[in-house]
């Protein structure tokens, strides 16, 4: 019988499997909330009633995806990761926590919070509450927004370094746990493993505002950042130079630590589409982006047999060529909605030429809003599209949010394991 690993060996190779590939959990943009985990696995049978769930990404709240979960539903690949989380403490220590929900769950011990004065819910980097809060959960949200701590920008004084104090040299304990965990991987599961080792994400404004830096200095506001990329273009390219100069130092030692043992590896996750197309030219792409996803994207090829991973939502049809042209194997998360982003039409114009990861079902609207037949009929439609010919790994289009029907991601997996196989 096929091994996970090998399903999605197959799937990068655009060749046809047993069946498709399933993802779910292996990165912070193909997991689940942690309270539709909860109640997956409750209507699962998988946990009685009351039965905490870890969270994995507290920026998130992202559900642990166990094992039972794994093999219950199907999935094919497992994440490795960085053993700190986006407010910088470890997950470790864990005790328990309620959702506004009410969902019960285990959060790290650095997980410290404290309600301001209208009930939302305030973050502190690496858990130290005698430092400004870095996060805010919205009384009767579901995950937390980054809270913008710029100082005063002086354009005289702009210190490149301001902007570098995440980048790093890895270090030796970092290098250890990427070890452990890798190898407990791929000797203890037959899965194809997707890493994140950090730092080759250029420009990710999930991460401009640094809620794990106690005091970030240098542009970390996002709409700042976002003009800077224009008006101070010089400035974030030397950002970018001496960041990538970090990444290709830092990877040669994460290669000689975890080898040949994973799968794919995710490169960046910096959007570059909005709804109805992208808000940055081709042009611009290629002048400020590309050459640093390039540079990255020729050490992994040449250097390694992984795959490399972008994610970007939204309507990028225009930059595809581009990302092709950069090095890049596999496009997440596919949305599908956006304009210019038919399936069939990605599929026939690229399908040769890159590994679609998700775009299988909206998360936006059908999967939340529709019913468990539309599910069904728009996983079957997205299946057949993609499926076709290998070259596909199914995801939902981004993460599975709270409040989705139970009975919508039932339909989800179940139309995954009736129409998802290959004729023999």
């Amino acid at each position: 019988m096929i091994s996970s690993r090998e399903r999605v060996n197959l799937a990068l190779r655009h060749r046809e499997a047993d069946r498709i590939p399933l993802d779910l959990g292996a990165s912070a943009v193909t997991g689940m909330h942690v309270d539709t985990v909860y109640q997956l696995r409750q209507a699962l049978g998988l946990d009685v009633p009351g039965t905490s769930v870890k969270v994995m990404d507290p920026y998130q709240m992202l559900g642990e995806i166990r094992s039972d979960l794994m093999e219950t539903l199907g999935i094919d690949v497992v994440g490795l990761g960085m053993p700190k989380t986006m407010f910088g403490f470890r997950n470790e220590g864990w005790k328990p926590w309620t959702t506004f929900a009410g969902t019960p769950v285990l959060v790290p011990e650095g997980f410290n919070t404290e309600p301001d004065a209208n009930g939302d819910i305030l973050m502190y980097p690496e858990g130290d509450k005698s430092v400004p809060p870095s996060g805010r959960m919205p009384k009767g949200g579901f995950y937390f927004d980054s809270i913008i701590r710029q100082p005063p920008i002086d354009d005289n004084h702009l210190n490149v370094e301001d902007n570098l104090e995440e980048f790093e040299a890895i270090s030796d304990e970092d290098l250890s746990c990427l070890k452990r965990e890798a190898e407990r991987l791929y000797t203890e599961t037959d899965k194809a493993i997707l890493a994140n080792f950090g730092g080759t994400a250029f420009g990710d404004i999930a991460l401009v505002p640094a809620p794990w830096l106690k005091h970030p200095k240098g542009i970390r506001d996002v709409e700042e950042w976002y003009i800077s990329t224009s008006i101070r273009r010089d400035y974030v390219y030397r950002v970018f130079e001496h960041q990538g100069e970090i990444a290709l130092k830092n990877l040669e030692k994460i290669l000689s630590t975890v080898g040949n043992m994973v799968t794919a590896v995710f490169v960046t996750g910096t959007d570059f589409g909005a709804q109805h197309g992208p808000f940055i030219s081709p042009r611009a792409y290629r002048d400020l982006y590309s050459p640093f996803h390039k540079q990255v994207n020729d050490w992994i090829h040449r250097n390694t047999p992984w795959k490399s991973f972008i994610h970007s939502c939204g309507s990028v049809r225009a930059l595809i060529p581009d990302f092709i042209a950069a090095g890049f194997d596999i496009l997440n998360p596919v949305q599908c909605s956006a304009t210019g982003m038919a399936p069939s039409e990605l599929k026939k114009e690229f399908g040769d030429l890159v590994t679609f990861w998700g775009g299988g079902v909206d998360t936006q609207r059908t999967l939340p809003f529709g019913t468990p037949d539309e599910v069904r009929k728009e996983v079957r439609e997205r299946l057949k599209i993609f499926g076709a010919g290998g070259g596909y790994v199914f995801n939902t289009t981004h993460n599975v949010q709270a409040s989705v029907p139970i009975e919508n991601v039932l339909a989800m997996y179940e139309t995954v394991r009736e129409c998802g196989r290959y004729a023999s």
